[in-house]
């Protein structure tokens, strides 16, 4: 019997790049369904017969389901070998992993950075609101002089090498830059690094290959 495959839904965005990313660090095969969202292809009758969400990125392998990026990259963490990602074998270890990763995305995803694309790029759909958007900014930098902090001793998040938290940082990192901000020298030094992984320079040019914009920076 032919063996199930792992079929990831999205593409084109700083959270379809994330399973993307885990896939191919971790040398898991897949097939890509390349959907973007606010095209429409989210809304049609059977996708959302599969996530009422109408939301990307979304994973399927045999029964399981799952939307979120993060509880995809957990999901493909838990199940799969690690090839070249760092996995935590300690609870402790794990709950530091989890820490990071809470905090990327729920003060530098969902806080700043979705706020300032709902009322930057996304204002013909939200409306414009310039100083959400400055807020939402200054809540950013806020936070990189944190991260800031703390890279200026590590390499990576967790001092035992580069994992989860770390892709969710640099998607972050790299959607940030696009919309013009800065990095401090730290935090630039961290995401150059870690931009040279052949798995990420491999996940950018499929995640964003329809936007060959976003790749040459000229978007």
């Amino acid at each position: 019997m032919k063996e199930a495959k792992i079929i990831l839904w999205g593409a084109g965005t700083a959270r379809t790049i994330r399973p993307i990313w885990m896939a191919e660090e971790m040398s898991i095969a897949y097939e890509l369904k390349p959907i973007g969202p606010r095209t429409g292809e989210t809304q049609t009758p059977e996708y959302t017969q599969m996530t009422s969400k109408q939301k990307v990125p979304f994973m399927q392998l045999n029964e399981v389901s799952l939307s979120e990026s993060l509880a995809i990259c957990r999901y493909l963490q838990a199940n799969f070998p690690h090839g070249g990602l760092y996995v935590p074998e300690d609870s402790t270890t794990r709950a530091k992993e989890d820490e990071w990763c809470l905090y990327v995305y729920g003060e530098l995803d969902e806080t700043s950075l979705y706020v300032m694309r709902r009322h930057y790029d996304l204002a013909d759909i939200y409306g414009e609101a310039p100083q959400a958007v400055d807020v939402a900014r200054a809540y950013l930098q806020r936070h990189f002089a944190v991260i800031g902090a703390h890279l200026a001793e590590h390499e990576t998040l967790l001092p035992s090498g580069f994992g989860l938290a770390d892709i969710m940082l640099m998607s972050c990192l790299d959607w940030a830059v696009f919309y013009g901000e800065d990095l401090p020298k730290d935090v630039g030094a961290y995401r150059e690094r870690h931009a040279a992984r052949p798995a990420y320079k491999k996940a950018m040019a499929i995640n964003y290959a329809n936007l060959p914009e976003v790749l040459d920076g000229t978007a």
